[in-house]
């Protein structure tokens, strides 16, 4: 049975990365549907779909660029979210503002009173408290 199957695959395109989270969006669609609108329960059975169709395919070329954007996509998000995960720790220490001619953001140490602040890109001067 193992052989067979190796056979049917042999050439197909397989799973990767893109196809495991369009399998786990459909599995959280489907106990979505389950606990509030019964109407997801289509929209779960068309990802499961397509996850499948592109597992199954032997177009391996387009299933790879698509997975390759995929990729992209996903590490704009994470650079965006660590990057506000860093803001977030910085502020315990700093106060951060955006400079009104440039919309530079410029770190102030925290506990230093009113401060006039030089904006490093543009030069504009401005008073924060810190």
């Amino acid at each position: 049975m193992r052989e067979k199957f190796y056979r049917f695959m042999q050439g197909r395109y397989g799973n990767d990365q893109f196809n495991r989270f369009l399998m786990i969006l459909a599995l959280a669609v489907l106990v979505l549907s389950v606990i509030w609108k019964p109407q997801f329960y289509l929209a779960s059975v068309i990802l499961l779909g397509w996850a499948y169709y592109r597992m199954f395919s032997r177009k391996v070329y387009t299933r790879a660029v698509e997975n390759q954007r995929y990729l992209e996509l996903r590490e704009k998000v994470m650079i965006r979210f660590r990057r506000g995960k860093k803001e977030l720790e910085q502020r315990k220490e700093y106060h951060i503002y955006k400079c009104p001619g440039c919309g530079q953001k410029v770190r102030i140490p925290r506990g230093k009173g009113k401060v006039e602040v030089r904006c490093p890109k543009c030069g504009n001067t401005f008073v924060k408290r810190s």
